[in-house]
Order: structure tokens, then sequence, then C-alpha cells
């Protein structure tokens, strides 16, 4: 293991050394972290950790989840709305493999979250013994770091290590693997939170000759577009961000990532770019003069077509990781840093302006979205009622200051896209994984890590099967959130691209679904189904006053189809609106 820089505190000054088992100083080393709650599913190769978590109950709190898979989403959910480390845990073998689909998702996401995993006794590692899986060769492509540990003296350093390493630079997943006899053993123990990793360097000195070419681009640009991702959530720059964007008078827009960093309803916010995103973005993306790229990593689902994505205009890149740059699209200036620190030194140096008709471009193409595709959505002339109608009420009666946390599929879309915010950290969902179940466990996570604020879970009838056994969870631990699913009968998404790129061979789409207000019942959750479109606005209200979890179910429309789209690798500007 790579050195570590380490400051001791003044409590481990004066305390003397502690003989206990690994399986304390594991607990010990969460409490040292500050961590108050962690998710979870016990098994045999864990069971010494979980024997120390029921002494310590009183100071951690474990949330028994249905499945491991829910122990890390929810971690992740924590995670994301608190800016805290989320941590999950769960025993060898399948309990582990269990949790590589959120890691991985975490992974690409940049959320910190620490997983800990028992494992065989080091003497019988490499036998293939009972529930014996090789989780750290499988977890390597997909975490930030990962370590075994086989020596229970080795538990305090690498706990501080993980926590440090997952939660500095550009966030991510760490995963512990722990040997049954490591957690047996007894140790020395002491706690020294980390510092620093030799070879490791997440702070980067920002280069002030590219800020002041920035500066130059930023000044000369008649037609600029801001594209902001969620580097500035994780940087906590929505501040600066807010005063770059107000001083420079860009318009912005957001991938989905990045949504809730300014408010919904900012003079500058122009929407959401990528393939459902606005259609003014998309098309004005590839008008701009100078397109200016802040805490984002050019996916694809944002670029379309690389051969044709913003050819025409200068390109700035602030970035915290290093390998994102020019992976994708090729830029003019990288200023690498985190943009909490690079933004304010851009800000400073900038002319104020403002760009009347080029923003007017950008609401003038958001007229002709409204009319051919927004005013349909919310006001639709058959009874059927639709997803987007569902969220915009959802919207009045909340007045933008829910937490939303979406699964993946056309209502996702449609939530990103009709969702309103006024606060930072209000948006949760899956992003470049574009995990299905996501949501219902990462929407408890989202409860816990901000408890006095309104979550609500929109959900697909496919999406919410994955993960529906967490209902249990929801229902033993007393978490207060709201769910709604939007149940159309298929799986959605993969039905629009059949019916649109497959002739309408709908494969393996169509859903035959149970009674979902029934189940939630036998979770002795409160529940409701709603057809008819007089009936919604009430159930909506009935949803948000309940004090404890709720289920709404919405039926919409069987073949509605989310729109503005950009065909998969098409050109931003050949976004569809029908």
């Amino acid at each position: 293991m790579e050195d570590i820089k380490t400051s001791r505190s003044e409590v481990n000054q004066s305390q003397p050394l502690m003989r206990i088992s690994g399986a304390e100083a594991i607990v010990r080393s969460l409490l040292a972290e500050g961590i108050k709650t962690i998710y979870g599913y016990p098994g045999g190769a864990i069971m010494p950790v979980y024997d120390e978590l029921y002494k310590f109950q009183d100071q951690l709190h474990h949330v028994l989840t249905r499945h491991e898979q829910g122990a890390a989403h929810a971690a992740q959910g924590y995670a994301r709305v608190s800016g805290r480390v989320g941590v999950a845990i769960a025993t060898s073998g399948p309990g582990a493999t269990n949790l590589i689909t959120c890691i991985a998702d975490a992974m690409i996401d940049s959320t910190p979250i620490v997983c800990i995993t028992g494992q065989v006794g080091a003497h019988l590692l490499g036998t293939d013994a009972f529930q014996e899986t090789d989780v750290i060769g499988i977890s390597t492509p997909i975490t930030k770091w990962n370590y075994q540990i086989t020596r229970a003296e080795e538990i305090p350093e690498v706990f501080a290590k993980a926590f440090y390493i997952a939660q500095s630079g550009r966030p991510g997943p760490v995963l512990i693997d722990v040997t049954k006899n490591a957690q047996f053993d007894f140790m020395n123990f002491t706690y020294e939170k980390c510092t620093g990793v030799r070879s490791y360097e997440p702070e980067i000195n920002i280069n002030l000759k590219k800020i002041s070419k920035a500066v130059e681009l930023i000044n000369q640009a008649q037609k600029p577009l801001i594209v902001w991702g969620q580097g500035v959530i994780l940087g906590n720059a929505e501040v600066e961000f807010k005063q770059f964007v107000e001083k420079s008078g860009i318009p912005a827009v957001w991938t989905i990532l990045g949504l809730s960093a300014l408010p919904t309803d900012h003079p500058l916010n122009m929407g959401m770019v990528g393939m459902h995103g606005n259609y003014g973005p998309n098309i004005l993306t590839n008008q701009c003069d100078l397109l200016i790229a802040v805490g984002m990593r050019f996916d694809d689902r944002v670029t379309g077509d690389l051969n044709t994505y913003a050819k025409q205009a200068k390109i700035i890149h602030l970035e915290i990781d290093e390998s994102e740059v020019n992976k994708n699209v090729e830029v003019d200036i990288v200023i690498l840093g985190d943009c909490k620190d690079s933004l304010p030194l851009i800000t400073q140096s900038i002319k104020p302006k403002e760009y009347p008709k080029w923003v007017q471009e950008f609401k003038d193409f958001y007229q002709i979205e409204y009319d051919k595709v927004i005013k349909r959505e919310f006001y639709p002339k058959s009874d059927g009622l639709t997803m987007a109608e569902t969220i915009d009420k959802l919207n009045a009666q909340t007045g933008g200051d829910a937490i939303i946390v979406t699964d993946v599929g056309q209502h996702q879309m449609v939530a990103c896209r009709y969702a309103k915010f006024t606060q930072t950290k209000s948006n949760v969902t899956s992003g470049g994984l574009g995990t299905m179940g996501f949501a219902l466990p990462a929407a408890m996570g989202a409860k816990m890590g901000a408890p006095d604020r309104q979550v609500v879970a929109i959900i697909g009838d496919g999406g919410f099967q994955m993960t529906i056994q967490e209902l249990g969870t929801i229902f033993q631990s007393e978490i207060g959130v709201k769910i709604i699913i939007l149940n159309n009968n298929f799986l959605g998404m993969v039905r629009q691209w059949q019916q649109l790129f497959f002739d309408k061979r709908y494969a393996s789409t169509e859903l035959i679904n149970p009674d979902f207000v029934a189940i939630a019942k036998g979770y002795f959750i409160e529940s409701k189904k709603v057809e008819k479109r007089e009936e919604l606005d009430e159930a909506i209200k009935v949803m948000l006053s309940h004090d404890g979890p709720y289920l709404l179910e919405v039926v919409v429309e069987k073949e509605e189809n989310v729109f503005p789209m950009v065909p998969s690798g098409a050109c931003v500007s050949s976004v569809r609106l029908e």
C-alpha cells in the first residue's frame, strides 16, 4: 500500500492505544470519519462486523435493505443530496457481486461511496471456498480505488485512505474487501484521518495564463454558450457559477446531472442539451461561436455525432479530471482544477455583457418547441393522462422545492425536462450507466440524507419492479419517501425506439403488471391508483401531505413518445420534434 500522509487528531494523541478486534476497528473507523448511517445486508463473511454494529447501534444507524443493490443505490442517493460519503456493506460472494452494478453507476456518475465487503479467511483465498469471489478483480475497472485487507492491523490506515480518495478530486466509489480472519484478529487501534496519498494529487494548481486566454475569448464572443454539468454541484460551486453566468450574460444549458445547480426559472437558464434535450439548446450548440463547458465530460448523449458537434465554435473546458480532457471533443483552452476556484478567476476579469438577440433565439426556439411538443403534453386532447402533465401538476404543488429522484427511461427524460427546482442537489438520477431500479433505493437514501425535504421518486412500471422489494425497507425503517409510478404497461423507452426505428416490432417490451397498489398495501404503505385527469391534483395533494411513505400509481398513455429527440449517433442540430 502506498504511503499515506496523516495528521493525528488531538483526541487520538491523548488516548491510549485500544486493543480491539478488526471488526470493532471497522466500526470505530466509520465513526471516526463521521459516518452515522450505513446501508447493508448481513451474511457469513461479514458477520463479525454486524456483531459489532449491534453493540454500536446507538452511534451508527444500520439500514437493512432487502437486496445488496438496494444498499449501494441508497448510499448513492444519500451521498448525492447530502454531499457526504455514502456507505454500503455486504457479505462475500453473491453479496459482493450484487454491489457491482451500483459501483459502476457511482463511478461513471462520480458519486462518493465506500463499499465494504466481507471475504473468506486469508488461508482460503484462491481455493474456491464457499461464497468466495474475487471482488477485487471484478471491481478494479469500476472503482476509484479498491483494496483487500487480510490483516487486522491494516484496517485504520486503509479506511482512512478509502474515505479520502472517495471524496477528494473527482469523487467516486471505493471498495474495501476484508477477510474474515482480519475481522476476528485483535490489533492495537488508533485512527488518523488521511490528508494525502503519494502519487495521487487531487488538488490542481490553476494555470493563470489559460484563465487570461479564456477571458479574452469570452470578451470577444458574439454568440457564447455555457454548458454545465454535475461538476458544478460536486464542487459546491453553485454560487460561483451563478455569479459567472450573471456577469457574463451568457445563456446556459445543462446536462441531466447538472440540473438544479442553477434554478430552473433563472432568466439565463435555457434548458437541457442532449438526446431528449430542448430544441433551442441542441440546435444553437451548432451555431454558437464560443462553447464554455463547465464540469461536464462531453458524453455521447450530449454531443451526438462528434464529427458535427460545435465545429464552428471555440471551446473552453473547465474540468477537474485530466483524463476527460480532449477525450471526446478537442478543445481550444483547458482549465484544469476545481471550478469553485477557477470560475471566480474568470468572473473577476470578464466584462459584464448582455446578449439580447442571442438569448431571444433560444426563446424563439422554445416557442416552437412549446407549440409542437410541450403544449400537447401539458394539455392533451385525449382522455389519457400524460407523463408531462403529471410532472407539471407535481411542480405546482411542490413549488420546485422537492428532491426528485428518477429511474431510467421515458419518465426520466420527462421528469428532467419538466421538473422545476429552486435548490441545488435536488435532481438525483442514474446518468452515465442508466441503471433501471435505481430510483426506489436511491430515494430512500436521499430522504435520509435530507430528512427535512420532500423526496419524490418518479419511476416507470418496468424499473419499479427491478427493486420493488425495497418497499420492505421503506416500511421497516419508516422512510417517508413519496413514490409516483408512471405506468404505461411498457418498457417505454425501448418501445419508442422500436416504434421509430424498428417498424413497430414491439419485441419483449409490453408488460403485464401486478396490482401495484395492493403490493404497496401488503407492505403497509398507503397507496392509490389514478386513471382520470380530474383525480390527479387531489391525489398528488394527498400524497404530499401524508405523514410517511406513499405510493401513487398514475396510469398514462401506453404509446406516448418523448420529444424532442436526437436520434442515436445523429447531429445534435438534427433534433426531431415528432
